[in-house]
């Protein structure tokens, strides 16, 4: 591991601890040429299913991508950043479930909203408004009153 201070690759590891979450390593590092310390955490890499689209495109899944989604849907809202996380880890372990090598975006969607909805309605309603695609603003609260109701009805 490359210290971040003199940029040297001889370092050492002087501590290890594995974190509550069971899945990540700590590693307390110390430089041998510096003797600057520094921390790194190591985690299992996990091998999400590829997303399929709506019109039958698939698509690489991206963390970065719903969480940016998240982050606008929720901006100016008493939304954590460590509870948008919570739900992209919680979306993640669904996927990983499944089992599905291919997983359709018609249930990240729907799961993401139904999160939302449980946290903040307004981020709920920026998020469908994306995640629906409305022509009119008719047609946007008919919908939104209809799968309101349909939502409450069926949690993911």
């Amino acid at each position: 591991m490359r210290c971040p201070n003199c940029q040297e690759q001889d370092t050492k590891v002087i501590d290890s601890r594995l974190l509550q979450d069971g899945d990540t390593v700590r590693r307390r590092r110390k430089c041998e040429s510096c003797e600057h310390r520094f921390t790194t955490y190591e985690k299992t890499e996990q091998q999400l299913p590829i997303l399929v689209k709506r019109d039958g495109r698939m698509e690489t899944y991206s963390r970065e991508k719903i969480k940016n989604g998240l982050f606008k849907a929720s901006q100016k809202r008493p939304i954590s950043a460590t509870q948008i996380d919570d739900i992209i880890d919680e979306l993640e372990g669904m996927m990983l479930q499944s089992g599905l090598k291919e997983f359709p975006t018609d249930r990240v969607g729907p799961y993401v909203i139904s999160k939302l909805y449980e946290l903040d309605h307004v981020a709920y309603v920026r998020f469908a408004s994306f995640y629906w695609n409305f022509d009119t603003v008719d047609t946007f609260i008919k919908d939104l009153q209809n799968k309101t109701v349909i939502e409450n009805q069926n949690r993911v």
